[in-house]
């Protein structure tokens, strides 16, 4: 699969199914990326994505993230994550989708290395225990400074479904501590999806890919040729701008 065929859009845009289907994109289901709506009129909402989804063909599936942490230091809290992750996948599943996006819940500050890695490996073993070989599962990095705590979680879990989501927005504001070529060289063996926006290094806008301190164009090339087989969400709040941006680049 080249790179043009790899490209997807998060269905909370407004116009993403329409983008989508106009320039032959996937997309994110990004509904649930708030649990109660898996609660809450989760009929409006299950039928809001099966419209979107409508003859797309590439899809992938944006968990639950707020508060929810695999590690937490309160056992209630792991418990609650777990639920709510077996509760997206349960939904994912019956969109058709095989893979998922979470967040790792990692705070800064908040958290030691060795034991956000140890409850996190626990976690995520118990939690593939059951799941088809077919499932990939991607942690998505936001606070942590490098991607040492990412792949240390994925080394000690061992598990050929579980892989990293490089959100290259939030790791370029994560500071100095990684490089985004650090980030992608380190990430690349276990990378199955990426996650585009730009930003000033000073807050998580989410900006349209050309309009931020982030060199998107020389990401994009050093990812499809460190990380050939991860897929592609543009995370912008603009995605036509970003799509008719990749389009002058030679992406799409």
């Amino acid at each position: 699969m080249n790179i043009a065929e790899k490209w997807l859009l998060p269905t909370m845009n407004l116009d993403a199914a329409e983008i989508a289907r106009e320039n032959a994109l996937g997309l994110e289901i990004s509904e649930f990326c708030t649990a109660f709506n898996m609660d809450s009129d989760f009929a409006h909402w299950d039928e809001t994505v099966r419209q979107k989804i409508t003859s797309v063909n590439r899809l992938t599936f944006h968990a639950p993230y707020n508060e929810l942490c695999p590690a937490a230091i309160d056992p209630l809290i792991r418990d609650v994550s777990f639920r709510r992750y077996e509760q997206a996948y349960l939904l994912m599943r019956g969109y058709g989708v095989k893979k998922m996006i979470l967040h790792s819940g990692y705070i800064p500050l908040l958290y030691q290395h060795n034991w956000f890695v140890r409850h996190s490996a626990d976690f995520w073993r118990k939690f593939l225990a059951d799941k088809p070989d077919d499932v990939q599962l991607c942690l998505e990095n936001v606070f942590e400074p490098t991607p040492a705590l990412l792949i240390d979680i994925i080394e000690a879990v061992h598990d050929r479904r579980l892989h990293l989501c490089l959100d290259i927005g939030h790791a370029a504001l994560a500071g100095a501590a990684a490089s985004l070529r650090e980030w992608i060289n380190r990430c690349a063996p276990y990378l199955a999806h990426v996650h585009l926006h730009n930003n000033y290094g000073d807050d998580d806008t989410h900006n349209a890919l050309n309009d931020g301190n982030i060199d998107v164009a020389a990401v994009i090339r050093h990812i499809s040729g460190s990380a050939p087989q991860a897929t592609l969400t543009i995370e912008a709040i603009d995605p036509r701008s970003s799509v008719a941006w990749l389009k002058t680049q030679g992406f799409l």
